[in-house]
């Protein structure tokens, strides 16, 4: 599930990555109209969260030249709260219009919904493998139909291994993700102990572990079976 975040404002920007990639949601960030079309044209979307105000552009004309190529859901977020500003986005082809200040768990319920209505979540927001299955709209995990409780770091930690399934992540990169996520600094060590937990709560054999599997000298990687 991934977004395009169009915003130049640093501290919002913060708080819109650390809210959205808890969710579950990858996100690709721009802070202009340039670098957002450059995405655009690369990357496949579920959504776009639009600012109106941008240094090189506004977000009206960006919004135009996003529908002329695509149905993607678009949110614009914004201080332009003028009844006009609010009628022209909606009537160019925006889905929402969020005036700022906003709360950050009234959009993840918007862009939820949206999402839901243009079926941009599939199976509930759910992926599976090995009986293990993530529910990302309630952030729930079952192995073979029963729920288990996994802490905010093993959680993001079974998602990114089963979004990558059979890929051998580096600890670097893995921590990277955890580090950017959790907005503090996540160590090797750290991340061992992160593993080590998880494994005793999805694996038959945690000592034997055949899910969450160690390369050795690479990584680790979620192997199905």
């Amino acid at each position: 599930m991934k977004l395009l975040l169009v915003e130049d404002d640093l501290s919002l920007i913060n708080g819109l990555s650390f809210a959205l990639k808890k969710q579950g949601f990858d996100l690709d960030i721009a802070r202009t109209s340039e670098e957002a079309t450059a995405f655009f044209a690369d990357g496949k979307y579920c959504l776009v969260i639009l600012d109106v105000s941008l240094p090189d552009g506004n977000g009206f004309d960006l919004c135009r030249t996003i529908r002329k190529k695509s149905k993607v859901p678009i949110i614009f977020l914004t201080a332009a709260d003028e009844e006009t500003d609010i009628t022209m986005g909606l009537d160019i082809g925006g889905d929402d219009y969020i005036t700022k200040p906003f709360k950050l768990s009234v959009l993840v319920s918007r862009i939820n919904a949206i999402l839901r209505r243009s079926g941009g979540f599939k199976n509930d927001a759910e992926f599976s493998s090995n009986g293990i299955t993530v529910k990302l709209l309630s952030g729930d995990v079952y192995k073979n139909g029963e729920r288990i409780n996994l802490t905010a770091g093993e959680y993001k930690l079974l998602c990114m291994f089963m979004k990558n399934s059979d890929i051998v992540l580096s600890s670097d990169r893995i921590l990277g993700k955890l580090w950017d996520c959790d907005e503090k600094f996540v160590d090797s060590n750290t991340l061992t102990v992160y593993i080590r937990r998880l494994r005793t709560k999805i694996e038959d054999d945690p000592g034997a572990p055949k899910m969450i599997v160690t390369v050795r000298g690479l990584g680790y990687k979620w192997s199905v079976i």
